[in-house]
């Protein structure tokens, strides 16, 4: 029974462990505002899949509800592509 209930523990954690690691995307992209026009670069950790079309869609009504117009998504990564971008991202790195 103590086994049982040792690799039932372990499955539950190895299961809750997995979306943690799955969290870690990011996209870059570039927006816009008007009146006056104003442009800036940023990175977003994405809360949904971490792919090109569905992060467009999560950017694009992240932004607009902050004001800005997406103009796209430049690129969707993981962690390791977080440093290199901060410094252009400035005050937009994981602002929205």
């Amino acid at each position: 029974m103590r086994h049982l209930l040792f690799m039932l523990a372990i499955a539950t954690l190895a299961a809750t462990a997995q979306p943690a690691s799955a969290a870690q995307c990011f996209a870059d992209y570039k927006a816009k505002q008007d009146n006056p026009l104003r442009l800036h670069y940023g990175v977003m950790q994405l809360q949904g899949p971490c792919k090109a079309g569905p992060a467009k869609s999560e950017v694009s009504a992240r932004l607009q509800a902050n004001g800005w117009k997406l103009l796209n998504v430049l690129s969707v990564f993981g962690p390791e592509g977080l440093e290199g971008r901060k410094a252009n991202a400035g005050n937009f790195f994981l602002r929205f």
